[in-house]
């Protein structure tokens, strides 16, 4: 909602500091009693987030006008003084805040902020200060200068602090199983720490295959030929023979019976045997 205003830019520009703290005290109280709330203020940081979601690259996008909800990480955590939504978090940056307040109600040109875009997210290397003023005078856009981070793992507006080792869980299953981009998207598990199961399940099968074929493949040959002759005929096949649970990825369907087709049969062929076994298992 629009800042109130009573004409003169300096008051308000306090009352609006003072506001802002208070909004971040009472929601920092609020999350002390849910579970795992305290994570979900925490400003995410930038080194730490790419490194789990694999840098690949990067590249310079110019001017864009951004949605400030993206917004919810920065470059330099040593700068501190901001929860996630960039509400302050401190009285020392009291004296910046109400400065740039004052100029922004009185309508004085600033410079655009400058971020980096990871996935949906944005993270400030310069203009903290802005974004946070933006933000308590009820702005839902600014101005930002955008630099592209490309990562093998996408980041969402969700993501918080105790995502990331599940992220780079899945980000080393990427690393070891490299599916072109369509047939990752069908390779999601829901439960993350299960990732390197998978992998380990995958270079134990392309290794089998190289055994038969007499042939060396290398980490992407092997993880296109797994996707092509063994991951999409099994799942298919599941689905026929209905041992698929409802709201099962496709992964999680795979990795559940595979397992279990071990279990029973110490081997990993599939026969008409093994499926019914396997359905009279359920």
């Amino acid at each position: 909602m629009p800042a109130r205003s009573t004409g003169f830019p300096g008051s308000d520009a306090q009352d609006d500091f003072s506001r802002a703290r208070r909004r971040q005290a009472r929601r920092r109280l609020g999350r002390r009693f849910e579970r795992g709330g305290a994570d979900v203020d925490l400003i995410l940081p930038f080194d730490e987030v790419v490194a789990e979601l694999g840098r690949t690259g990067e590249h310079d996008l110019g001017l864009e006008r951004i949605e400030l909800d993206s917004v919810v990480g920065t470059v330099d955590r040593d700068k501190g003084g901001f929860d996630r939504r960039f509400a302050p978090t401190t009285s020392r940056v009291r004296t910046r805040w109400e400065r740039i307040a004052e100029a922004m109600r009185r309508g004085e040109p600033l410079p655009a902020i400058s971020v980096y875009r990871v996935g949906e997210v944005h993270f400030v290397r310069d203009g903290h200060h802005r974004v946070s003023v933006a933000r308590a005078l009820g702005e839902t856009h600014l101005d930002a200068r955008v630099v592209e981070v490309s990562t093998r793992i996408g980041a969402e507006r969700e993501l918080t602090l105790a995502d990331l080792p599940l992220k780079g869980h899945e980000r080393l299953f990427r690393e070891r199983v490299p599916l072109p981009e369509a047939d990752a998207r069908r390779v999601v598990l829901s439960d993350p720490w299960r990732y390197g199961e998978l992998a380990e399940g995958v270079e134990a099968w392309a290794f089998r295959v190289m055994q038969d074929r007499v042939e060396l493949l290398g980490r992407a040959d092997a993880a296109r030929v797994w996707f092509a002759e063994e991951f999409t005929p099994v799942v298919a096949m599941l689905r026929e023979a209905g041992l698929d649970a409802p709201g099962q990825s496709d992964a999680d369907a795979y990795l559940a019976v595979s397992c279990a087709r071990y279990r029973l049969s110490r081997t990993q062929e599939w026969t008409p045997e093994i499926i019914e076994r396997l359905r009279r298992e359920r």
